[in-house]
């Protein structure tokens, strides 16, 4: 017969949302976190085909939804330091992905965008997201998503008051 540490450690192994005597809230807080390893890990397997690390497809993610972003922008994005997101945005620019330019409104920053070599990766890294975003959603209504959604912003208010 199992002992008890076997027990708890076999249904850990299988689920780790369960939790019969932890508070509702503790447990939703560990899933969270939980949830959120595993999409990481997850999407780092998928593109690690297309030669990009996690550093580097989240920099060119924000640059996409930032386009002309300056460096510190960028890094408080990536809760990195400038110096290195600049090392990183180097590495890009030498790569032909990303290019710096100069901002009219401030001589000292320079402005990042995507450079057209960095659009077939970006179709990619959508593609994969996509895909992911269909498996983790799937049996889920509108209402549902919707419903998450909002929850998701409370907690993000929430937790970003400090």
């Amino acid at each position: 017969m199992a002992t008890e540490a076997e027990k708890t450690s076999a249904d850990i192994s299988k689920n780790p949302f369960s939790g019969e005597n932890i508070d509702p809230r503790r447990q939703i807080a560990l899933n969270l976190t939980v949830i959120a390893r595993l999409l990481r890990n997850n999407f780092d397997r998928k593109v690690a085909t297309l030669n990009v690390t996690r550093s580097q497809w989240t920099l060119i993610a924000v640059v996409s939804r930032n386009p002309g972003a300056t460096q510190r922008v960028i890094a408080e994005h990536l809760e990195m330091s400038e110096a290195s997101a600049g090392r990183l945005i180097d590495r890009l620019c030498a790569e032909g992905l990303l290019i710096r330019r100069d901002r009219k409104d401030d001589r000292r920053a320079r402005a990042i965008y995507l450079t057209e070599a960095a659009t077939p990766l970006l179709e990619q890294l959508h593609q994969i997201a996509t895909a992911s975003e269909d498996r983790m959603f799937s049996h889920f209504s509108v209402e549902e998503i919707d419903q998450l959604k909002d929850f998701m912003a409370r907690i993000y208010e929430n937790v970003s008051r400090g």
